[in-house]
Formats: C-alpha cells, sequence, structure tokens
C-alpha cells in the first residue's frame, strides 16, 4: 500500500504542478497580448524624426518600462510589501512621465500600463486611489505635451477601466485562492469525522461482540470436561458471534449499518444471560422511530449492556424504554441500570461516543452511579410519536 500511496502523492504534486505551469503560461501570453499597443512609441522610434541619441536612450527606457511592468503585473499572486510596491509604481509613473514629455503624445499610452500595473500590484484598498492618480497624472502630462489633449480622450477611459479591472482580477485571484483553502480545509474536516465515525462504531461494534465471545469462551471451557454437548452450543454461539462481527464491521465501514432496537434488546439478552446477570427488558417499542434517533439508542443500549457485562460484576440488570413528557416536547427515554460496583464517573471513549451520536438528532445522555452500588445510563431523544408499549 504504502508505494501506491506515495505513487497517488506524486501524481498529484505532478498534476498540480503542471496546472500552475499552465495558468503561468497563460497568464504571460494574456500579458504580452496587451503589449501590442506599445507599437505607437515604437514605431514613433522608428518613423518619428528623433535623434539617433534620442532613439536609443527612448528604446532603452521602452525597454526598462516594460520589463519593471510585466515583474510587476506578474507579482500579483505573491504577497509583497505595500511600500516597496507603491516605489515601484511611482517609479514606472515616473519613467512614463519623462518619456512622454522627452519624445511626445505617442509615449502617453505607458500611463495605461501604469494604471494597469498599479491595479494588478497593489491591494485594493490601496489601488483605488492610485489608479485615478495615475489618471490624473495621464491628464496632466497630456496638457504639457504638444497635441497631446488630442491623445487624453481615447487615454483615459483604457487607464480608468484597465487599472479597475485589474482590481477586480486581483480580488478574484484572492477569492478563489482563498476557496481552494476552504475546500481543502472542509475535505479535511469530513475525513476527520470519518475517522472519528469508524473510531466510534468499530469500538461500539467490536467491544460488544467481544465481550460476548469472551464469555462463551470462558463458559465453554468451564464446561468441556462435564457437559461437551453444552460447550458445543457455546461454541456455536461464539461462530454465530463471530460471523455477525464481521458482518457488522463491514456494514460500519461501508456506512450503511443501522442498529435497531429490537435487535439490540435481543443482543442484550442474550449477552447478559451469558454473562449470568439477570435481565429485566422491556417489550419492543411500538410504531416506528425515525432512523437517526432509532439508531442511537440502539447504540445507548449497546454500549450500556458491553459496561454491564465487562466492567459492573453485577447480578442484576434492567432495561426500561418509556416516553415522557418534558417542556421541548415528547422524548423516549432508554435507561440501562445494575447493581454492580458503581462504574466510573469519568466518561469513556464509549460514553463519549454515545453524546456526539445523541447530540446529533437533538438528544442527551446521562450517566453516572446510583449510590454506593449500582450504576445508571439514561439516554433521551426527541419524538412526535405515542407512547411505546
Amino acid at each position: 500500500m504504502a508505494p501506491t500511496k506515495e505513487a497517488g502523492n506524486g501524481a498529484g504534486r505532478a498534476d498540480l504542478a503542471s496546472e500552475n505551469n499552465r495558468h503561468k503560461t497563460a497568464r504571460v501570453v494574456w500579458t504580452g497580448i496587451w503589449l501590442f499597443y506599445l507599437s505607437a512609441p515604437v514605431t514613433d522610434l522608428i518613423s518619428g524624426g528623433h535623434s539617433t541619441t534620442a532613439r536609443v536612450l527612448g528604446a532603452l527606457g521602452l525597454a526598462a518600462f516594460v520589463a519593471w511592468y510585466l515583474v510587476l503585473v506578474l507579482r500579483t499572486a505573491r504577497e509583497t510589501d505595500t511600500r516597496r510596491m507603491l516605489l515601484a509604481l511611482f517609479l514606472l509613473a515616473a519613467e512614463a512621465t519623462v518619456l512622454s514629455l522627452a519624445l511626445g503624445r505617442e509615449w502617453l499610452v505607458l500611463f495605461v500600463y501604469v494604471a494597469i500595473a498599479s491595479g494588478a500590484a497593489l491591494p485594493g484598498e490601496i489601488a483605488r486611489w492610485t489608479v485615478p492618480g495615475t489618471t490624473a497624472l495621464l491628464a496632466a502630462t497630456a496638457n504639457a505635451v504638444p497635441d497631446g489633449d488630442a491623445y487624453l480622450a481615447g487615454l483615459l477611459i483604457p487607464a480608468l477601466m484597465g487599472g479597475f479591472a485589474m482590481i477586480g482580477v486581483r480580488a478574484m485571484i484572492r477569492t478563489t485562492v482563498e476557496l481552494r483553502q476552504a475546500r481543502a480545509t472542509v475535505a479535511e474536516l469530513a475525513a476527520n469525522e470519518e475517522r472519528l465515525r469508524m473510531a466510534r462504531d468499530l469500538h461500539d461494534l467490536l467491544g460488544h461482540s467481544l465481550s460476548l465471545i469472551t464469555l462463551k469462551s470462558e463458559l465453554a471451557g468451564r464446561m468441556l470436561p462435564d457437559h461437551p454437548d453444552r460447550a458445543a452450543q457455546q461454541v456455536a454461539d461464539i461462530e454465530q458471534v463471530s460471523r455477525q462481527a464481521m458482518v457488522d464491521v463491514r456494514e460500519a465501514v461501508s456506512g450503511y449499518r443501522r442498529p435497531t432496537l429490537p435487535g439490540e434488546l435481543a443482543g442484550a439478552r442474550t449477552a447478559l444471560a451469558a454473562a449470568g446477570v439477570v435481565a429485566d427488558l422491556p417489550a419492543e417499542p411500538s410504531g416506528e422511530l425515525p432512523e437517526e434517533a432509532e439508531s442511537a439508542l440502539a447504540w445507548s443500549l449497546r454500549e450500556a449492556v458491553t459496561n454491564v457485562v465487562r466492567h459492573s460484576g453485577a447480578r442484576h440488570c434492567r432495561v426500561t424504554l418509556r416516553t415522557r413528557q418534558t417542556l421541548d416536547g415528547p422524548v423516549l427515554e432508554l435507561t440501562v441500570s445494575d447493581d454492580g460496583s458503581g462504574g466510573h464517573s469519568t466518561p469513556g471513549n464509549g460514553l463519549t461516543g454515545l453524546t456526539e451520536r445523541l447530540t446529533a438528532v437533538g438528544g442527551t445522555l446521562s450517566a453516572g452511579p446510583t449510590g454506593r452500588t449500582g450504576f445508571a445510563l439514561t439516554a433521551r431523544v426527541p419524538v412526535d410519536l405515542g407512547s411505546p408499549s
């Protein structure tokens, strides 16, 4: 099993790495497409009539601007120091301003990229101010550039919409990350809950069955010398209990097993008789109970009888099942009491599991000594049915 698990983990990591690489590639391609709008500055460098020195400096400035812009945009998924990002955006805006003032109106398009980088690199509460601020700087620079106002109308809306669109994209990315983390947390909690269910069910199932097998084995050992036929019957009972335990465990693992009160009453009668405990058991309840409520009471009966057989040393055990009217409505009350050693006041795994089961259906559990000797367990579940017979 270990190699399979490791192989599965390796495949999962490979799939995750492949998915991350695809996302990075798609982001780079998508960002690269929008660089097409830098064709205006490039065309101006080629045919704008600038001197060779101006062309060389302009090309270097444009290359530095694009590189810095890509670094800011492609780092959106990382947590970065806000002050450092503000400084980087200030330098990017300063470069766009210098290039526009030095080379002409075609370079005003750089402010659109500054606005987009601002929305991509900064938290939303800050970017909602820096994007309009960048647009205002664009307007001021356009008024200072010869014929810049002719380009201004076509750049203001792209700068504003591009910047705020990146704010939305950044928020969407953050929400997606949080959603994935929440899903991972939910999956982990579900796995933990399933492990608790399995531990609870196996404790209740095997504790009862193994206690009965132990008692019948002891009886068979005592009967074997003088009463081999009766010992053989006990051995046959052991085989039957073992087979039923295997069936119960399989059903519990599958999550489909729901014990019933009639079945547990019959099992309690057998277990108490095998332990030499005189049992006073009620008749089977009439009418139908909700499955969850009946299951919780059946588990309570099984756990209580198992404790009587294994720990109490009792001679008598009494089980009552009745409907009582309370302020919160009618409840079906199951009580299992014995005259044994009194048990322990500290709840163990069994009682903790019962409390969880009953709480899930709106029920309650109380258990404790009933005096100098004896122990009683009472489980209650709400019902809307008539009184059982």
